[in-house]
C-alpha cells in the first residue's frame, strides 16, 4: 500500500506553544499550519495539535505543534505535554504587560518540566496593535538576552514573522540534533526518545524502512 505524502520526512520535531491565555498560542498555531486566523477564537479547552511538514536544510521536517490553554485549570497536563518536546515558543501579547511578566513563570515551568536541552524562543505577538504597544521591544530583547532565548516579535492576524519563527526555531533543533548525531553512534540523543513523539531518521522510523520500495 503506498505511503501518504505526509507520512514521507526524515525528522519528526514535537513545538509546544506556552503563555498566558489569550496571546494569540492559537492563531500561531492555525497561521502556520493552515493559513487561517480567527478572530472569533475561542480559548482552547485541554490540548490540542497540528502538524506541517516542510523543508529545514535541505531535510523532511514535520513539525508537531502542540497547544494548550493558558488557564491555571489545566496545570495537571504539564508534565505530558512537554514530554519529548524539542522547543517551546513562549508567546506573551505586547498590548498586555501582564502577559509578558508572567513570562518568567512560565520560562520557569517549562525549565522544570521540560528536557534540559528543549531551545526556546520568546514571541512578542499582536504587532498588528500598534497603538496598544505596551511592551517595549527592547525590553523583550535584553530579557531574551539575559535568558539565553532567542526573540522575534510577531503577528498571526498580518501573518509577519510567523513563518520565520517557527522555521528558525526548527532550524536551531535540526542544527543541534544533527551535532549530536555526528558526535556519537546514536542516531538521536536518548533525551529526545522519550516519550511517543520521537525524532526520527529513516534509520530509526522502522515504519518508514518497512515501506519504502525497494
Amino acid at each position: 500500500m503506498a505511503r501518504r505524502p505526509d507520512e514521507d520526512y526524515d525528522y519528526l520535531f514535537k513545538i509546544v506553544l506556552i503563555g498566558d491565555s489569550g496571546v494569540g498560542k492559537s492563531n500561531l498555531l492555525s497561521r502556520f499550519t493552515r493559513n487561517e486566523f480567527c478572530l472569533e477564537s475561542k480559548s482552547t479547552i485541554g490540548v490540542e495539535f497540528a502538524t506541517r511538514t516542510l523543508q529545514v536544510e535541505g531535510r523532511t521536517v514535520k513539525a508537531q505543534i502542540w497547544d494548550t490553554a493558558g488557564q491555571e485549570r489545566y496545570r495537571a497536563i504539564t508534565s505530558a505535554y512537554y514530554r519529548g518536546a524539542l522547543g517551546a515558543l513562549l508567546v506573551y501579547d505586547v498590548t498586555k504587560p501582564t502577559s509578558f511578566e508572567n513570562v518568567s513563570r512560565w520560562l520557569k515551568e517549562l525549565r522544570d518540566h521540560a528536557d534540559s536541552h528543549i531551545v526556546i524562543m520568546l514571541i512578542g505577538n499582536k504587532t498588528d496593535l500598534k497603538h496598544l504597544r505596551a511592551v517595549a521591544t527592547e525590553d523583550a530583547q535584553s530579557f531574551a538576552e539575559k535568558e539565553g532565548l532567542s526573540f522575534i516579535e510577531t503577528s498571526a492576524l498580518e501573518a509577519t514573522n510567523v513563518e520565520k519563527a517557527f522555521q528558525t526555531i526548527l532550524s536551531e533543533i535540526y542544527r543541534i540534533i544533527s551535532k549530536k548525531s555526528l558526535s556519537s553512534d546514536e542516531p538521536a540523543p536518548t533525551s529526545i526518545r522519550e516519550g511517543q513523539t520521537l525524532v526520527v531518521g529513516p534509520e530509526t522510523n522502522t515504519k518508514k524502512t518497512c515501506c519504502s520500495a525497494s
